[in-house]
């Protein structure tokens, strides 16, 4: 490993292929709705499909692929399967991102209080 700016070593090879595979995972917008959502607790794919607003089989498709990721597990609880995040330390980064990107977007956009009367 090679010494980075800061004194910080470079990270081997796989771990930044492994890193770069969880993140292109979480471009799409429907699985990281989905990690979101089991960051605040677990869930089965019929509520996960209505909370995300996608199709039931979508909505598996992306677990399935979250799951071999191994971001998520899942348990069987009598018919239904319950979905729940397996790598909290992702979960950690969505919220950081997503949440430092809703609060850039709050600062931007005027409030809708000063929208209002201004015939907007």
């Amino acid at each position: 490993m090679a010494a980075g700016v800061g004194g910080l070593e470079d990270p081997p090879a796989e771990v930044l292929t492994e890193a770069a595979a969880a993140f292109g995972l979480l471009a799409s917008s429907a699985r990281l709705h989905i990690m979101w959502a089991l960051a605040q607790g677990e869930s089965d794919v019929t509520h996960l499909a209505d909370r995300v607003g996608g199709a039931l089989p979508a909505i598996s498709q992306h677990l399935s692929k979250l799951k071999l990721a191994g971001l998520v597990r899942s348990r069987r609880e009598g018919r239904r399967q319950v979905y729940f995040v397996d790598a909290p330390d992702v979960v950690t980064v969505v919220q950081l991102m997503v949440g430092q990107l809703a609060a850039r977007a709050e600062e931007a956009s005027p409030p809708m209080s000063r929208l209002r009367g201004t015939g907007v």
